[in-house]
């Protein structure tokens, strides 16, 4: 019956889209507002066949419904429940129908907003979504149909991936990629409804500011949460290893982070009309690239999922999506022309320019990396591999330069400025980051990244500081407020800016956690006997004794060690190995030991089967590495509070228009219109 539904639901999808597609676009050209309804409607359904769907897998996987092809796939009765609900994402068919399930919910959700818009772009977005839904839904009823029909049915099957089964981060890491990839499509889709209308002015931008944002804030947390994945389950002690996997989400992560600077110049100077239509584009057919490279079987990977047919239909997508977009952006080609200019090399929108070429410098490069090796074997057969020396040696440079911009771009007036004005803005961050890197410096650090990295980063942090200590004292003018209710009115009524603020501190605690843990990393493998003591660093790690321990889906071998920092008892930890039926290797489970300041980590890399008289264990003090996962709340946080609609509070002690002079004059708005406060 599940069987039954499923592919019924599957198919109403497809078939909405199709009525979507086409009243969408007739509906954009021709006005008609029953086509146009006709699109709304449809989305509407689609989203509702679509959770049948979804629905349906759920049900199947949780009651263990081997009939269903994908439950047998990778269901298993020993699979505790909370890893049998997610593992929904854990192989093809099951990812492609969230995926689709997701792109229905924003297709919904763009239509209920929108709703009563009278804007040309709306049908001609609706369109494009359900023509991207054609191509996803038409691979759920076709190659990747979830829920085919097994017979005779089994009595179990082999459960999920062993490495997607083995920490409750499974749950947060891909929904929040998902949730990532899916929502770039639509701006994407309103960029080519704005081709396709021929309204290609910066309307189609602030529609979809807010879905960019949030699209951006997923794609960032599922990022860290996957290094955070990849921290606490692998047992390498590392977080990101440019795994080309890992590599696919971060590319549309650094286009859509260029397009979330250039639309500023856009929106203020009328400036990178074409730039910005070619930036969402690209980072739309880059999720769809991460995605071919997951899904085609080309790639030896611990995310990669192999179906040989898969690839080539989204190789082919993607071909089509792109001469489509060429195509009407030569047709539009006209209208792109651009009225505003730089005024001045020292200004906003130039450091934002460049800001952007740095982040696509970055992109070319990871691409380069990612898809060398497989561009020379496609063309000569042999296997090349182009490991973290390459990524490191090329992004370092960007990064740091990219550090820098984000503490000078957003400081500087729009048009241009006066040498008096650069030295009251940059004097006193310029001080703080000397200090730091000085600061390095006394604590040990001579190699020459870092110090530039904690010198750049002390700069960001004050221009920061500076920014909302401005914003503060001039709410306190302005209104007579104290310095708390000044703070919340500025977060309030200006929360695109200042949450911007929030998401570029979060940045910096990343990349300084970052260059504190590469630098200042170190570790031992030994092999110890039971009772015996190794010393590492102020840690000292007894080995205590080896366990077992029969559990539901597999069988554990575990070790406990006792710990001493600076000879004083620091509790015990316990890293285990866990050996699963369908897996011929064991999966190693580290122990973590988390303080503000560093992380203990220890793997248990082999033992005594015979006695368990000794283990061999790697540790690991990794400095810093809590504040990356604070950094990417932090980023959250930020991205949260401008993604929020912006409030107005009481009545103005002074008028809108002093209020906003004032304000202007101190750099604290984007545009010197009227205010309310």
């Amino acid at each position: 019956m599940l069987n039954l539904i499923g592919s019924t639901s599957i198919a109403a999808a497809l078939l909405g889209a199709l009525v979507v597609t086409v009243t969408g676009i007739v509906g954009g050209f021709t006005r008609k507002p029953g086509l146009i309804r006709a699109a709304r409607y449809g989305s509407y359904f689609v989203f509702a066949a679509m959770s049948t769907a979804f629905i349906s897998m759920e049900i199947a996987l949780l009651s263990h419904d081997f009939s269903v092809s994908y439950v047998a796939q990778v269901g298993s009765r020993e699979t505790p429940t909370y890893y049998t609900a997610i593992s929904l994402w854990s192989s093809l068919e099951g990812s492609i129908l969230f995926w689709g399930w997701i792109l229905s919910a924003y297709g919904a959700l763009v239509a209920f907003v929108n709703r009563k818009s009278d804007s040309r772009l709306i049908p001609f977005a609706h369109g494009v979504m359900g023509f991207v839904g054609l191509f996803f839904y038409g691979l759920l009823t076709g190659p990747a149909n979830p829920f085919g029909t097994v017979f005779p049915v089994p009595a179990n099957g082999p459960g999920p991936n062993p490495l997607l089964q083995n920490h409750p981060l499974m749950g947060l890491h891909p929904p929040m990629l998902y949730f990532g990839y899916v929502g770039l499509t639509v701006p994407f889709a309103f960029a080519i409804g704005a081709l396709l209308s021929g309204k290609v002015d910066d309307e189609w931008i602030r529609v979809t500011r807010r879905w960019t944002v949030a699209a951006w804030a997923f794609l960032s947390v599922g990022i860290v949460g996957g290094a955070w994945w990849s921290y606490e389950v692998l047992g390498w002690g590392g977080y990101w290893a440019w795994d080309p996997v890992e590599n696919a989400s971060f590319l549309p992560w650094l286009t859509a982070t260029a397009f979330l600077h250039s639309v500023m110049v856009q929106e203020r100077r009328g400036m990178l009309k074409l730039w910005n239509l070619s930036l969402i584009i690209g980072t739309f057919l880059l999720t769809l690239f991460g995605t071919f490279l997951t899904r085609s079987g080309i790639l030896d990977s611990v995310h990669a999922f192999t179906e040989g047919v898969i690839g080539p239909l989204f190789l082919a997508f993607i071909a089509l999506l792109m001469l489509v977009s060429l195509v009407l952006i030569a047709w539009r080609s006209d209208r792109l022309h651009s009225p505003g200019s730089l005024d001045a090399v020292v200004s906003r929108e130039s450091m934002f320019i460049l800001n952007n070429l740095l982040f696509v410098a970055f992109t070319f490069t990871v691409l380069l990396g990612t898809t060398f090796p497989l561009i020379v074997e496609a063309v000569n057969g042999n296997r090349v591999s182009v490991g973290p020396p390459y990524f490191n040696m090329v992004s370092i440079p960007i990064g740091v330069l990219l550090l820098f911009l984000m503490g000078v771009g957003p400081a500087l007036p729009w048009r241009r400025t006066t040498p008096e004005k650069m030295k009251r803005t940059f004097l006193v961050p310029a001080v703080v980051g000397l200090a730091a890197g000085l600061f390095g410096f006394v604590l040990g650090t001579r190699s020459f990244w870092p110090l530039v990295t904690f010198t750049f980063a002390g700069f960001v942090t004050a221009t920061i500081v500076e920014e909302f200590r401005k914003g503060i004292s001039a709410r306190r003018r302005i209104a007579g407020v104290s310095a708390p209710v000044a703070l919340g009115q500025i977060l309030t009524r200006n929360n695109r800016r200042y949450g911007g603020y929030i998401v570029h501190a979060g940045i910096v605690v990343i990349i300084v956690a970052l260059a504190l843990s590469g630098t200042y990393r170190f570790e031992r493998e030994v092999t110890l006997r039971r009772g015996e003591l190794m010393q590492l660093g102020d840690y000292g790690i007894m080995f205590d004794e080896l366990w077992a321990e029969e559990q539901e889906q597999r069988f554990v071998v575990g070790s406990t060690f006792s710990i001493f920092h600076k000879g004083d008892d620091a509790g015990t930890m316990r890293p285990r190995m866990n050996y699963y039926p369908n897996s011929q290797q064991p999966i190693a489970t580290p122990a973590v030991r988390s303080t503000l300041k560093e992380d203990l980590y220890l793997t248990l890399m082999a033992f005594d089967e015979a006695e368990g008289s000794h283990a061999t264990v790697r540790a690991i003090v990794n400095p810093a590495v809590p504040w990356l996962w604070i950094g990417g709340m932090i980023v959250a946080l930020g991205a949260i509070l401008a993604v929020m609609p912006q409030r107005s509070s009481g009545r103005p002690a002074v008028s809108a228009a002093e209020i906003a002079e004032e304000e202007e004059s101190a750099g604290l708005v984007d545009e010197p219109a009227a205010v309310t406060v």
